[in-house]
């Protein structure tokens, strides 16, 4: 299993990390990549625009409930430039990369990009931490025995077949990313308050006016939930593979250096154009967490670097196919309800 990566060789010091940092900086691949990113925005706002026109034209038909498919398709796309803006890795400055995240998650996506970042920034400084990282603690869905052994009611029956209902329940993650957006408003300060909410509503209102002056109320409501369901659907699945299954760290442990905590916690997805576009880029996920302002195009050229490095540090380096990833993701939370089910 993926959790016993740290027994096959001795844990690598923190240090360890600046001669591969040296090699990265070397070769230019901590260097913004704007045009890449120009084009890639770009092209998606086209295609966006043209799912749009497509809502349009087809009009109060059924095959217009078609186009949710690729409306989440490229929504998907729109978050994954939010991701990229949290992370400064298209810009320099703050408050051009906070434009750029604000004009995808807020007013694109309907989903707060100050909630987002903060939790997002926090799981990638203690990935898999169960005391640190807000993706693995106590939710919906749990990820260590001990989380398991406090369930009651039906959270207990829910942690007892979480494996078998994962991608299932994925399909109502777009809604709860909103939902969760909107609760978060009242943590932030008066000002990022009031511009997110502005935003927030005004991507409801042109949603709505979309689909309603499209379509009839039935069959706008239709499209909305497909929508949400494929679009938390493909998002779900692009984040599964890459830390579910992998190591935890020990809270009373020992802490670990930024090579070792990144590394043992990541898990890579092997893959070619259409993977790293579907993904975007996350399959390299081991490079994303080492160098999280590293600009999308440039992980793939890291990887080679990286692997190397980890091999002469004595790191295990875990990448597997697309396939392999969700079945030890599945396996895991299939273990830690195993005791709900035998007690």
């Amino acid at each position: 299993m993926p959790q016993a990566a740290t027994l096959l060789a001795k844990p690598a010091a923190g240090s360890d990390f600046a001669p591969l940092l040296r090699q990265v900086r070397d070769q230019g691949l901590l260097e913004r990549r704007r045009g890449w990113y120009a084009r890639s925005v770009a092209v998606n706002l086209l295609a966006l625009a043209a799912t749009a026109a497509g809502i349009v034209l087809l009009g109060d038909s059924w095959w217009t409930v078609l186009l949710a498919a690729p409306a989440a398709l490229f929504w998907a796309r729109t978050a994954f430039v939010g991701h990229d803006s949290g992370h400064a890795q298209i810009t320099v400055t703050r408050r051009t990369g906070r434009l750029l995240g604000l004009l995808h998650a807020d007013l694109l996506l309907g989903m707060s990009y100050a909630w987002w970042n903060d939790k997002h920034n926090r799981h990638h400084a203690n990935p898999n931490h169960v005391d640190k990282d807000p993706d693995v603690g106590v939710g919906a869905l749990v990820w260590t025995r001990r989380q398991a052994a406090q369930r009651q009611g039906f959270s207990r029956w829910l942690t007892r077949n979480q494996a078998r209902l994962f991608f299932p329940m994925l399909l109502l993650e777009g809604i709860a990313l909103k939902v969760s957006s909107v609760r978060d408003l009242k943590r932030q300060s008066a000002g990022e308050r009031r511009t997110e909410a502005a935003l927030l509503a005004l991507h409801v209102t042109g949603y709505a006016a979309l689909l309603l002056s499209s379509m009839s109320p039935g069959k706008a409501v239709v499209f909305a939930l497909v929508h949400h369901a494929l679009f938390g659907l493909h998002l779900g699945m692009v984040f599964a593979p890459n830390h579910k299954g992998m190591e935890m760290p020990d809270p009373d442990g020992e802490r670990w250096g930024h090579l070792q905590r990144q590394v043992l916690t990541s898990r890579n997805v092997r893959g070619g154009t259409v993977t790293d576009w579907l993904m975007g880029g996350l399959n390299y996920q081991i490079e994303h967490h080492l160098f999280p302002n590293m600009p999308r195009p440039h992980l793939r050229l890291a990887r080679p670097l990286v692997r190397a490095h980890c091999r002469a540090s004595g790191l295990p380096y875990t990448e597997t196919g697309i396939v392999d990833s969700y079945r030890q993701a599945l396996h895991h939370m299939h273990d830690v309800g195993a005791p709900l089910r035998t007690g």
